[in-house]
């Protein structure tokens, strides 16, 4: 994700982004059971790296990559994270876990498939792969200025499913995020084939 204005926007709010939106969602001890003890998981479009400073503390190697700089700041500040910054377009194999957690949302609404595709492709058999994603139709921009890409539950299966990936369980919601603004959401957890979930 490189859009300049949605940056700039997470760079800025990166001190209030880790204060009130730093929880730890529901999805993600689900996700972690997937994988093998010391497992090499990225947090990609890690935030603060919340999520994966609690991987850490779970004894798993936890890589977190943000492109905004103050965000990875944050998520190197946690005990055992291993934090860069790096895009969406800097794919790099050898995972046992990708947990991209409304963070593709970013991306242009035309590429969304393909970084799926290319992100499930570097995880090792078995290994496991989350996507959140706000779910609707087409693109915009928030109150904030942060662009959005919208897809529907639907396509993300679809995504999944054509990078070879077979679904293991889906959570839908609806709340707000930093913006204020609520919408829905769709939460899809899926596994590699060569894994015994």
């Amino acid at each position: 994700m490189t859009d300049r204005e949605t940056l700039s926007v997470y760079d800025a709010q990166a001190d209030r982004y880790a204060r009130d939106h730093g929880h730890v969602p529901p999805d993600l001890a689900p996700f972690a059971a997937l994988l093998p003890e010391g497992g090499r998981v990225l947090d990609l479009g890690c935030g603060p790296g919340h999520c994966a400073g609690w991987l850490a503390e779970q004894g798993f190697e936890a890589h977190a990559w943000d492109a905004a700089p103050a965000m990875v700041a944050h998520a190197a500040a946690r005990p055992g994270v291993h934090a860069r910054r790096a895009t969406f377009d800097e794919v790099e194999d050898g995972w046992d876990g990708v947990w991209a957690s409304f963070s593709f949302l970013h991306a242009p609404r035309a590429e969304v498939g393909d970084l799926i595709r290319r992100w499930a492709g570097t995880l090792r058999p078995g290994g496991a792969f989350f996507v959140g994603m706000k779910t609707g139709e087409g693109e915009a921009r928030d109150t904030l200025g942060r662009r959005y890409s919208y897809v529907t539950e639907a396509e993300l299966r679809d995504y999944l499913e054509r990078a070879g990936l077979r679904i293991h369980a889906v959570r839908r919601g609806r709340e707000p995020g930093l913006s204020g603004e609520a919408a829905d959401y769709a939460c899809l957890t899926a596994v590699a084939p060569g894994g015994t979930a």
